[in-house]
């Protein structure tokens, strides 16, 4: 029998849990390049400031978990976060960035590789895409994160800290909606939220906001 004082533990079926899928904050990345799952590529002063701004954000919010991919830059966003709540960040390899053989590379219109002939066969099917990790892959390990996540915190909230590509893919798949895109139109700025709302083990709302305001979704490499 429960006494009191005690309150029995959520029934998962019933539970109300929120999975915030957070975009880390601005890089430090002075060359313009297409880092991608390059390390040392940390935040800039600007970024840190973002990640500050959303763990305010989220201090009032009944978070239980936060994880991370391991790339610098997203445990830098992740940690104010976690520590804001007492937890302890953990790491989650589905979180990172999605894999692009331009990596290391400037890909801005008008200079950089892809100007050079040698790399328009990466280019050959926007779809899947030829040139990196395919939508639908990314799609599917973003899932697995994000359930992975949702059972740790399950009647509560939970933060998980990814990538613009890797967050948007995700948000589309769970709107049915096709995977391919054109990257100018992605609604993920930096340091926003993409939070999934769900009741039991099903997705009841997409709620979108940008805590540390807005940014371009043109910025590359993130």
């Amino acid at each position: 029998m429960t006494s009191p004082q005690q309150t029995p533990p959520a029934d998962p079926a019933e539970s109300r849990t929120i999975v915030h899928v957070l975009r880390h904050g601005e890089v430090h990345n002075p060359k313009g390049i297409l880092y991608g799952r390059l390390p040392g590529y940390r935040l800039s002063v600007a970024g840190q400031a973002q990640a500050r701004t959303v763990a305010s954000v989220l201090a009032g919010h009944d978070i239980t978990h936060v994880v991370a991919s391991p790339l610098q830059r997203a445990q830098e966003t992740a940690t104010p976060i976690a520590a804001e709540h007492g937890l302890t960040l953990a790491t989650d390899d589905n979180l990172i960035e999605a894999g692009n053989e331009f990596e290391g590379l400037k890909v801005s219109v008008g200079d950089g590789a892809l100007r050079r002939p040698r790399h328009w066969w990466k280019l050959r099917d926007p779809f899947t895409p030829s040139w990196g990790e395919p939508y639908l892959q990314i799609a599917h390990r973003m899932l697995a994160a994000v359930n992975a996540a949702r059972v740790a915190a399950v009647g509560h909230e939970a933060v998980c800290v990814s990538h613009q590509l890797p967050v948007w893919t995700l948000r589309r798949f769970l709107q049915g909606e096709r995977l391919w895109h054109d990257p100018r139109h992605r609604q993920c700025g930096l340091a926003s939220l993409t939070s999934l709302v769900y009741e039991g083990d099903t997705l009841v709302d997409i709620v979108y906001s940008e805590p540390a305001g807005a940014s371009d979704p043109r910025v590359t490499g993130a």
